[in-house]
């Protein structure tokens, strides 16, 4: 899984039609969720952070953010675009099962985004992260991830989905995945078609990785079971289903 983000690290950024803009508006998503389920709550540990776009957009939002990411090339540039920005955020290499042993407990929020927790494959790994997670949390702190919504997903192979173009220093970008399915698993490619538009010369960047498509209630389930109070899903709050859960008090 790292090596897949690793060498996704330098194209990350043209995923969004503009991820500059998309820092800015899923920040203000998230802190406006934030702020109706735990209000007043600032100190927030991202474990799955990329490289930082939900980090960055709420540290420039007035949060205590430290986040980390299992690709050490994802946080070599969380830490370059924090220092662009002027946001400060604590970043590290973890592997978001080992979160609570990296990071220690007293967190108000944890947080979770961009479809990460698929990428454990089977319900026992999903349960160490969650638990880790919980451990994070001071007694009433609240954990928020997003994720696919798989139970409206096309099952199959050679699925394509198209993320468009983008043109960026005289080069031009075709992006898309592929799925292929195998039962409550998939394979993803994602392709970078990348063209120089002076001298016409293309070349393809493929990168691979495998995810579980697991329901948002069987998610919620294992939230559950972790020790979380409160689970529930909320929909058109973010361009993700997002789950939430508390750590009683």
């Amino acid at each position: 899984m790292s090596d897949f983000y690793d060498r996704l690290t330098p194209f990350y950024h043209l995923i969004h039609q503009d991820w500059h803009a998309s820092v800015a508006l899923q920040g203000e998503q998230l802190r406006t969720l934030i702020d109706a389920e735990w209000p007043g709550k600032r100190k927030l540990l991202d474990v799955s952070c990329g490289i930082g776009t939900q980090a960055i957009g709420l540290a420039q939002r007035g949060f205590a953010v430290t986040a980390s990411d299992l690709s050490e090339k994802e946080i070599e540039r969380a830490r370059h675009e924090a220092a662009l920005a002027g946001a400060a955020v604590d970043l590290s290499v973890c592997d978001m099962r080992r979160a609570h042993d990296h990071h220690g407990a007293g967190f108000d929020i944890v947080l979770s985004c961009d479809n990460s927790l698929p990428h454990l494959l089977t319900d026992a790994d999903l349960l160490i992260a969650l638990r880790q997670m919980f451990a994070c949390l001071a007694p009433g702190g609240g954990f928020l991830m997003s994720m696919r919504d798989y139970e409206r997903e096309e099952r199959g192979v050679n699925l394509v989905k198209p993320y468009g173009a983008r043109t960026e220093d005289g080069k031009r970008y075709v992006l898309f995945q592929v799925w292929d399915f195998a039962g409550e698993h998939y394979d993803l490619t994602f392709y970078f078609i990348e063209e120089d538009l002076a001298t016409q010369a293309v070349q393809t960047h493929a990168m691979r990785s495998r995810y579980y498509a697991i329901s948002t209630g069987n998610m919620g389930a294992l939230m559950r079971e972790a020790g979380f109070e409160n689970v529930r899903r909320i929909d058109d709050a973010f361009y993700q289903p997002i789950l939430i859960g508390t750590r009683p008090a």
